[in-house]
């Protein structure tokens, strides 16, 4: 396996969870990984090794993503994660599991563009401008989407919305 192959099996993980954060279903998270790895390796001449694979892979992806939608100009099935993260709290206790229900019930409800900017710069750790650049919109575009993500999410878990943090980039 060349080195290119092998970071591409490396960001697999990350791919399957931003394509359920996209699209809330099991059956096309595979087909839009599916999908993002066979153009990455037919394009991977466009790849610039020196500025990483994983926001050059998310945008594929996000691209792939809208594609499927215009296509199809169904809504997004928000459907919970219960399947995927099955094997990650079987070992919690009842309150985590609690918190975790109310938690990922809150992020079903925001919008599809405020969910995707919280979970690259969140989960995935892209800095805001390599998120925007997945996204295809304006850094200041993330970073709205983000407050306005936090808010909402602080108003769903807690009642009071809290004061967002907005990190200055330069």
């Amino acid at each position: 396996m060349n080195r290119f192959e092998s970071l591409l099996v490396e960001e697999i993980p990350s791919l399957r969870r931003y394509a359920w954060a996209l699209s809330g279903d099991s059956n096309q998270v595979d087909d839009l990984v599916q999908e993002c790895l066979t153009r990455a390796i037919s394009r991977r001449k466009l790849w610039i090794s020196q500025k990483g694979i994983r926001p050059w892979l998310f945008t594929i992806l996000h691209n792939i993503f809208i594609n499927t939608i215009r296509r199809a100009s169904d809504a997004v099935d928000n459907s919970s994660l219960e399947d995927y993260e099955n094997s990650a709290i079987s070992a919690a206790d009842a309150d985590s599991m609690c918190v975790l229900s109310d938690f990922e019930q809150s992020l079903n409800q925001l919008p599809v563009d405020q969910r995707e900017s919280l979970l690259l710069v969140g989960m995935e750790q892209l800095s805001y401008k390599e998120a925007a650049k997945v996204a295809g919109v304006p850094v200041g575009t993330i970073m709205s989407r983000l407050s306005r993500a936090r808010e909402q999410l602080s108003k769903n878990l807690d009642g009071e919305p809290q004061v967002s943090h907005i990190r200055r980039i330069k």
